[in-house]
Protein backbone atom coordinates (compact mmCIF):
# COMPACT_ATOMS: atom_id res chain seq x y z
CA UNK A 1 0.00 0.00 0.00
CA UNK A 2 1.09 3.55 -0.78
CA UNK A 3 1.34 6.12 1.89
CA UNK A 4 2.03 9.52 0.35
CA UNK A 5 2.39 13.17 2.13
CA UNK A 6 2.40 16.38 0.69
CA UNK A 7 5.56 19.03 1.77
CA UNK A 8 3.02 21.66 1.06
CA UNK A 9 2.27 23.35 4.52
CA UNK A 10 -1.12 23.38 4.31
CA UNK A 11 -1.23 19.59 3.98
CA UNK A 12 0.58 19.17 7.84
CA UNK A 13 -2.64 17.43 9.44
CA UNK A 14 -2.67 15.16 6.47
CA UNK A 15 0.67 14.45 6.73
CA UNK A 16 0.47 13.67 10.21
CA UNK A 17 -1.77 10.81 9.57
CA UNK A 18 0.48 9.45 7.13
CA UNK A 19 3.58 9.89 9.12
CA UNK A 20 1.50 7.55 11.88
CA UNK A 21 -0.09 4.90 9.99
CA UNK A 22 3.56 4.54 8.85
CA UNK A 23 4.60 3.81 12.26
CA UNK A 24 1.86 1.80 13.01
CA UNK A 25 2.28 -0.35 9.87
CA UNK A 26 5.96 -0.69 9.92
CA UNK A 27 7.17 0.44 13.25
CA UNK A 28 10.02 -0.13 14.91
CA UNK A 29 11.08 2.23 12.02
CA UNK A 30 13.78 4.95 11.68
CA UNK A 31 12.49 8.47 10.93
CA UNK A 32 14.79 8.29 8.10
CA UNK A 33 13.22 5.16 6.69
CA UNK A 34 9.67 6.71 7.67
CA UNK A 35 10.49 9.58 4.85
CA UNK A 36 11.37 7.17 2.13
CA UNK A 37 8.52 5.53 2.45
CA UNK A 38 5.96 8.23 2.47
CA UNK A 39 8.01 10.47 0.09
CA UNK A 40 8.48 13.77 2.51
CA UNK A 41 11.57 15.09 3.74
CA UNK A 42 13.70 14.06 6.68
CA UNK A 43 13.35 17.44 8.43
CA UNK A 44 8.96 17.33 7.76
CA UNK A 45 9.05 13.76 9.40
CA UNK A 46 10.88 14.92 12.32
CA UNK A 47 9.01 18.24 12.83
CA UNK A 48 6.14 15.56 12.63
CA UNK A 49 7.42 12.93 15.21
CA UNK A 50 8.33 15.91 17.30
CA UNK A 51 4.77 16.72 17.75
CA UNK A 52 3.64 13.25 17.91
CA UNK A 53 6.13 12.73 20.96
CA UNK A 54 5.14 15.27 22.55
CA UNK A 55 1.33 14.13 22.65
CA UNK A 56 2.51 10.46 23.17
CA UNK A 57 1.39 8.85 20.85
CA UNK A 58 4.73 7.26 19.74
CA UNK A 59 7.71 6.19 21.65
CA UNK A 60 11.27 5.98 20.77
CA UNK A 61 13.73 3.37 21.33
CA UNK A 62 17.69 3.49 20.68
CA UNK A 63 18.82 1.19 18.73
CA UNK A 64 21.97 -0.92 19.55
CA UNK A 65 25.02 1.05 18.39
CA UNK A 66 26.31 -0.14 15.26
CA UNK A 67 29.17 2.06 14.65
CA UNK A 68 30.67 5.39 16.11
CA UNK A 69 28.02 7.88 16.40
CA UNK A 70 24.65 8.10 17.79
CA UNK A 71 22.35 5.41 17.15
CA UNK A 72 19.01 5.78 15.58
CA UNK A 73 16.03 5.71 17.19
CA UNK A 74 13.04 3.55 16.60
CA UNK A 75 9.95 4.67 16.38
CA UNK A 76 6.68 2.62 17.43
CA UNK A 77 2.91 3.36 18.08
CA UNK A 78 2.11 3.92 21.67
CA UNK A 79 -0.61 1.75 22.05
CA UNK A 80 -1.82 3.69 25.40
CA UNK A 81 -1.47 6.93 23.69
CA UNK A 82 -4.94 7.43 23.40
CA UNK A 83 -8.36 5.11 22.59
CA UNK A 84 -11.07 5.36 20.36
CA UNK A 85 -14.64 4.38 20.34
CA UNK A 86 -15.76 2.17 17.13
CA UNK A 87 -19.71 1.14 17.32
CA UNK A 88 -21.25 -0.79 14.74
CA UNK A 89 -25.42 -0.71 14.41
CA UNK A 90 -27.82 -3.02 12.45
CA UNK A 91 -31.68 -3.84 12.30
CA UNK A 92 -30.16 -6.82 14.62
CA UNK A 93 -28.62 -4.37 17.49
CA UNK A 94 -25.64 -2.64 18.20
CA UNK A 95 -21.70 -3.88 19.12
CA UNK A 96 -19.42 -1.31 20.56
CA UNK A 97 -15.68 -1.55 21.37
CA UNK A 98 -12.88 0.45 22.75
CA UNK A 99 -9.59 0.66 20.54
CA UNK A 100 -6.34 1.41 21.71
CA UNK A 101 -4.40 4.17 19.32
CA UNK A 102 -2.65 0.49 17.73
CA UNK A 103 -6.02 -0.89 16.66
CA UNK A 104 -6.18 -3.21 19.25
CA UNK A 105 -9.64 -4.80 21.14
CA UNK A 106 -9.44 -3.09 24.63
CA UNK A 107 -12.66 -3.97 25.78
CA UNK A 108 -16.16 -5.26 23.97
CA UNK A 109 -20.01 -4.90 24.32
CA UNK A 110 -23.09 -6.13 22.73
CA UNK A 111 -26.60 -5.26 22.91
CA UNK A 112 -29.68 -7.29 21.17
CA UNK A 113 -32.27 -5.06 20.15
CA UNK A 114 -34.55 -5.48 16.91
CA UNK A 115 -35.00 -2.77 15.07
CA UNK A 116 -33.65 -0.60 17.32
CA UNK A 117 -34.95 3.27 17.39
CA UNK A 118 -32.73 6.04 17.53
CA UNK A 119 -34.08 6.88 21.21
CA UNK A 120 -32.83 2.77 22.10
CA UNK A 121 -30.03 3.21 20.47
CA UNK A 122 -28.56 6.24 21.82
CA UNK A 123 -29.44 5.31 25.39
CA UNK A 124 -27.30 2.13 25.32
CA UNK A 125 -24.49 3.63 22.90
CA UNK A 126 -24.18 6.61 24.93
CA UNK A 127 -23.92 4.04 28.29
CA UNK A 128 -21.63 2.27 26.48
CA UNK A 129 -19.85 5.19 26.28
CA UNK A 130 -19.46 5.89 29.82
CA UNK A 131 -18.64 2.53 30.84
CA UNK A 132 -15.44 2.45 28.42
CA UNK A 133 -14.25 5.99 29.69
CA UNK A 134 -14.68 4.71 33.38
CA UNK A 135 -12.51 1.80 32.41
CA UNK A 136 -9.94 4.09 31.49
CA UNK A 137 -9.81 6.92 33.87
CA UNK A 138 -7.97 9.95 32.72
CA UNK A 139 -6.64 8.35 29.59
CA UNK A 140 -7.24 10.16 26.48
CA UNK A 141 -10.62 9.57 24.27
CA UNK A 142 -9.58 10.78 20.43
CA UNK A 143 -13.45 10.40 19.42
CA UNK A 144 -16.14 8.09 18.43
CA UNK A 145 -16.69 6.12 14.91
CA UNK A 146 -20.20 4.68 14.10
CA UNK A 147 -20.41 2.22 11.44
CA UNK A 148 -24.59 1.86 9.98
CA UNK A 149 -26.48 0.80 7.06
CA UNK A 150 -26.49 2.88 3.67
CA UNK A 151 -27.25 4.19 1.29
CA UNK A 152 -27.38 7.56 2.86
CA UNK A 153 -29.63 10.47 2.40
CA UNK A 154 -31.71 8.67 -0.68
CA UNK A 155 -35.35 9.36 -0.24
CA UNK A 156 -36.32 5.93 -1.80
CA UNK A 157 -33.68 3.92 0.15
CA UNK A 158 -32.24 4.89 2.92
CA UNK A 159 -34.24 3.67 6.18
CA UNK A 160 -36.67 1.75 4.17
CA UNK A 161 -36.71 -2.08 4.72
CA UNK A 162 -35.34 -5.09 6.39
CA UNK A 163 -31.58 -4.34 6.02
CA UNK A 164 -32.14 -0.81 7.01
CA UNK A 165 -32.57 1.02 10.16
CA UNK A 166 -36.36 2.01 9.81
CA UNK A 167 -37.64 5.04 11.55
CA UNK A 168 -34.03 6.95 11.25
CA UNK A 169 -35.28 9.43 8.57
CA UNK A 170 -34.28 12.78 9.63
CA UNK A 171 -32.12 11.62 12.58
CA UNK A 172 -29.24 14.04 12.64
CA UNK A 173 -26.95 10.98 13.43
CA UNK A 174 -23.40 12.62 13.77
CA UNK A 175 -24.71 15.42 16.56
CA UNK A 176 -26.55 13.50 18.14
CA UNK A 177 -23.96 11.48 18.72
CA UNK A 178 -21.29 14.07 19.28
CA UNK A 179 -23.48 15.89 21.87
CA UNK A 180 -23.95 13.08 23.87
CA UNK A 181 -20.89 11.17 23.59
CA UNK A 182 -18.99 14.54 24.77
CA UNK A 183 -16.62 13.15 21.75
CA UNK A 184 -15.36 14.02 18.01
CA UNK A 185 -18.44 11.67 16.16
CA UNK A 186 -17.80 10.18 12.66
CA UNK A 187 -20.43 8.18 10.69
CA UNK A 188 -19.58 5.49 7.70
CA UNK A 189 -21.54 3.29 6.46
CA UNK A 190 -20.79 -0.41 7.15
CA UNK A 191 -19.42 -2.17 3.98
CA UNK A 192 -17.01 0.70 3.50
CA UNK A 193 -16.09 0.81 7.32
CA UNK A 194 -15.01 -2.95 7.46
CA UNK A 195 -12.82 -2.23 4.33
CA UNK A 196 -11.02 0.25 6.50
CA UNK A 197 -10.90 -2.01 8.85
CA UNK A 198 -9.45 -4.96 6.83
CA UNK A 199 -6.99 -2.47 5.22
CA UNK A 200 -5.23 -1.45 8.43
CA UNK A 201 -5.64 -4.40 10.27
CA UNK A 202 -6.24 -7.61 8.18
CA UNK A 203 -5.57 -9.36 4.89
CA UNK A 204 -5.78 -6.02 3.51
CA UNK A 205 -2.40 -5.34 4.38
CA UNK A 206 -1.08 -6.76 1.97
CA UNK A 207 -2.73 -5.54 -1.19
CA UNK A 208 -2.69 -2.21 -3.12
CA UNK A 209 -6.12 -2.19 -4.49
CA UNK A 210 -8.77 -5.14 -3.50
CA UNK A 211 -12.61 -5.22 -2.99
CA UNK A 212 -14.08 -6.10 0.12
CA UNK A 213 -17.76 -7.93 0.31
CA UNK A 214 -19.67 -6.79 3.37
CA UNK A 215 -22.23 -10.05 4.11
CA UNK A 216 -24.04 -8.18 6.87
CA UNK A 217 -27.59 -8.14 7.50
CA UNK A 218 -27.78 -6.53 4.08
CA UNK A 219 -24.93 -7.30 1.10
CA UNK A 220 -22.59 -4.28 0.10
CA UNK A 221 -18.93 -3.70 -0.97
CA UNK A 222 -16.23 -1.09 -1.11
CA UNK A 223 -13.08 -1.03 -3.36
CA UNK A 224 -9.98 -0.21 -1.76
CA UNK A 225 -7.66 1.68 -4.15
CA UNK A 226 -4.13 3.02 -3.56
CA UNK A 227 -5.25 2.33 0.36
CA UNK A 228 -7.87 4.31 0.23
CA UNK A 229 -11.61 3.18 0.27
CA UNK A 230 -13.75 4.54 -2.88
CA UNK A 231 -16.46 6.49 -2.12
CA UNK A 232 -18.68 8.22 -4.43
CA UNK A 233 -20.04 11.37 -5.06
CA UNK A 234 -22.50 11.23 -2.58
CA UNK A 235 -20.39 8.38 0.02
CA UNK A 236 -22.56 5.90 -1.45
CA UNK A 237 -20.79 3.65 -3.70
CA UNK A 238 -20.29 0.22 -2.68
CA UNK A 239 -24.21 -0.97 -2.90
CA UNK A 240 -23.58 -4.22 -4.94
CA UNK A 241 -26.86 -5.18 -2.87
CA UNK A 242 -29.36 -3.18 -4.94
CA UNK A 243 -27.75 -4.43 -8.44
CA UNK A 244 -31.22 -6.04 -9.71
CA UNK A 245 -29.90 -9.51 -11.29
CA UNK A 246 -32.76 -11.44 -11.16
CA UNK A 247 -35.22 -10.78 -13.68
CA UNK A 248 -38.44 -10.69 -12.36
CA UNK A 249 -37.21 -11.64 -9.15
CA UNK A 250 -38.61 -10.90 -5.50
CA UNK A 251 -39.53 -7.46 -5.10
CA UNK A 252 -37.33 -4.91 -2.83
CA UNK A 253 -38.09 -2.49 -0.37
CA UNK A 254 -35.52 -0.17 -2.82
CA UNK A 255 -38.78 -0.44 -5.35
CA UNK A 256 -36.56 -3.02 -7.59
CA UNK A 257 -37.27 -6.69 -8.18
CA UNK A 258 -34.52 -9.54 -7.62
CA UNK A 259 -32.14 -7.23 -6.03
CA UNK A 260 -29.02 -9.45 -4.85
CA UNK A 261 -29.26 -8.56 -1.08
CA UNK A 262 -32.94 -10.42 -1.75
CA UNK A 263 -31.31 -13.41 -2.13
CA UNK A 264 -27.00 -13.17 -1.16
CA UNK A 265 -27.41 -11.69 2.98
CA UNK A 266 -28.12 -12.34 6.78
CA UNK A 267 -31.42 -11.26 6.14
CA UNK A 268 -32.20 -13.32 3.13
CA UNK A 269 -30.55 -16.65 4.34
CA UNK A 270 -32.35 -16.19 7.79
CA UNK A 271 -35.79 -15.83 5.46
CA UNK A 272 -35.14 -18.06 3.13
CA UNK A 273 -33.35 -21.23 4.99
CA UNK A 274 -37.25 -20.91 6.95
CA UNK A 275 -38.51 -21.87 3.74
CA UNK A 276 -35.93 -24.28 1.76
CA UNK A 277 -32.98 -25.08 4.16
CA UNK A 278 -29.65 -24.31 4.14
CA UNK A 279 -28.16 -26.56 1.17
CA UNK A 280 -31.72 -25.37 -0.62
CA UNK A 281 -29.86 -22.15 0.24
CA UNK A 282 -26.83 -22.29 -1.20
CA UNK A 283 -27.70 -24.01 -4.49
CA UNK A 284 -29.97 -21.05 -4.89
CA UNK A 285 -27.54 -18.38 -3.90
CA UNK A 286 -23.97 -19.90 -5.38
CA UNK A 287 -25.28 -18.92 -9.17
CA UNK A 288 -26.15 -15.19 -7.65
CA UNK A 289 -22.51 -15.21 -6.08
CA UNK A 290 -20.24 -16.39 -9.14
CA UNK A 291 -22.11 -13.72 -10.85
CA UNK A 292 -21.60 -10.73 -8.41
CA UNK A 293 -17.93 -11.75 -8.56
CA UNK A 294 -17.74 -11.20 -12.02
CA UNK A 295 -19.25 -7.67 -11.61
CA UNK A 296 -16.51 -6.71 -9.23
CA UNK A 297 -14.19 -8.36 -11.04
CA UNK A 298 -14.91 -6.82 -14.56
CA UNK A 299 -15.73 -3.35 -13.12
CA UNK A 300 -13.01 -2.95 -10.59
CA UNK A 301 -10.14 -5.41 -12.10
CA UNK A 302 -8.66 -5.95 -8.18
CA UNK A 303 -5.69 -7.98 -6.83
CA UNK A 304 -8.76 -9.81 -4.89
CA UNK A 305 -11.93 -10.10 -3.45
CA UNK A 306 -12.05 -10.32 0.36
CA UNK A 307 -15.31 -11.57 1.80
CA UNK A 308 -16.27 -10.71 5.59
CA UNK A 309 -19.00 -9.64 7.57
CA UNK A 310 -21.64 -10.39 10.63
CA UNK A 311 -22.32 -14.04 9.40
CA UNK A 312 -20.26 -16.86 11.09
CA UNK A 313 -17.01 -17.99 8.96
CA UNK A 314 -18.26 -21.74 8.49
CA UNK A 315 -21.04 -20.20 6.63
CA UNK A 316 -19.12 -17.84 4.44
CA UNK A 317 -16.90 -21.21 3.89
CA UNK A 318 -19.04 -23.13 2.42
CA UNK A 319 -20.64 -20.47 0.25
CA UNK A 320 -17.15 -19.84 -0.95
CA UNK A 321 -16.35 -23.57 -1.38
CA UNK A 322 -20.15 -24.29 -3.43
CA UNK A 323 -18.77 -21.23 -5.54
CA UNK A 324 -15.73 -22.89 -6.90
CA UNK A 325 -14.94 -22.58 -9.54
CA UNK A 326 -15.74 -19.28 -10.10
CA UNK A 327 -16.92 -17.82 -13.79
CA UNK A 328 -14.46 -16.38 -15.87
CA UNK A 329 -13.48 -12.65 -15.69
CA UNK A 330 -11.04 -10.66 -16.43
CA UNK A 331 -9.20 -12.01 -12.83
CA UNK A 332 -8.76 -15.21 -14.29
CA UNK A 333 -4.94 -15.50 -14.97
CA UNK A 334 -2.48 -17.75 -14.88
CA UNK A 335 0.13 -14.92 -13.03
CA UNK A 336 -1.64 -14.57 -10.39
CA UNK A 337 -0.20 -13.98 -7.06
CA UNK A 338 -3.55 -13.99 -4.69
CA UNK A 339 -6.59 -15.91 -4.83
CA UNK A 340 -9.67 -14.53 -6.52
CA UNK A 341 -11.83 -14.72 -3.37
CA UNK A 342 -10.66 -15.59 0.23
CA UNK A 343 -11.75 -14.76 3.83
CA UNK A 344 -11.16 -11.75 5.66
CA UNK A 345 -8.35 -12.16 8.25
CA UNK A 346 -10.00 -9.85 10.97
CA UNK A 347 -13.83 -11.07 10.88
CA UNK A 348 -16.45 -9.18 12.82
CA UNK A 349 -13.93 -6.94 13.98
CA UNK A 350 -13.17 -5.50 10.77
CA UNK A 351 -16.35 -2.74 11.22
CA UNK A 352 -15.40 -2.22 14.51
CA UNK A 353 -11.82 -1.31 14.28
CA UNK A 354 -12.22 0.51 11.05
CA UNK A 355 -15.66 2.36 13.04
CA UNK A 356 -12.48 3.70 15.54
CA UNK A 357 -10.22 4.20 13.07
CA UNK A 358 -11.95 7.16 11.64
CA UNK A 359 -12.39 8.53 14.41
CA UNK A 360 -8.45 8.47 15.69
CA UNK A 361 -7.67 9.60 11.68
CA UNK A 362 -10.10 12.22 12.18
CA UNK A 363 -9.34 13.92 14.63
CA UNK A 364 -5.23 13.41 14.00
CA UNK A 365 -6.34 14.64 10.31
CA UNK A 366 -8.96 16.96 10.41
CA UNK A 367 -8.89 17.66 6.70
CA UNK A 368 -9.88 13.87 6.56
CA UNK A 369 -12.02 13.71 9.46
CA UNK A 370 -14.44 16.51 7.35
CA UNK A 371 -15.27 13.12 5.11
CA UNK A 372 -17.07 11.38 7.46
CA UNK A 373 -19.19 13.87 9.48
CA UNK A 374 -22.27 15.26 8.54
CA UNK A 375 -21.96 18.39 6.02
CA UNK A 376 -23.32 20.81 8.32
CA UNK A 377 -21.50 20.14 11.01
CA UNK A 378 -18.29 21.57 12.34
CA UNK A 379 -14.84 20.48 11.50
CA UNK A 380 -12.87 17.94 13.65
CA UNK A 381 -10.64 20.29 15.96
CA UNK A 382 -7.00 19.34 15.23
CA UNK A 383 -5.48 18.22 18.61
CA UNK A 384 -1.56 19.44 17.93
CA UNK A 385 -3.25 23.28 17.63
CA UNK A 386 -4.17 22.70 21.32
CA UNK A 387 -2.99 20.16 23.74
CA UNK A 388 -5.50 17.22 24.06
CA UNK A 389 -7.49 16.80 27.05
CA UNK A 390 -8.58 13.83 28.79
CA UNK A 391 -11.70 12.90 28.50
Amino acid sequence: MALRGTNQEFGRPYNRRIVLEAIRQYGPIARADIAGRVGLTVQTVSNIIRELEEQNYIAGVRDAPKSRGYPATSLSINPEGGYAIGINITPLGLEAALINLAGQVVAREQRKLSHPSPEAAFREIFALVEEFKNAKPGQRMLGIGLAMPGPFDVESMSFVGPTTLEGWQGVRVQQRLAEGANLPAFIEVDHAAAALGERLYGAGRDFRDFYYLYFGVGLGGCMVQDGMPLRGSFRNAGEIGHLPLVPDGEPCPCGNRGCLERYLSLEAYERRTKQIGVEGWITETVPLFRSAIVAIENLFDPETIIIGGLTNESLLARLVAAAQPLNNSISKRENRKAPRLMHSTVGNDAVLRGAAALAVAGVLSPRFGIQFTEASASPPRDPMLKRVEAA
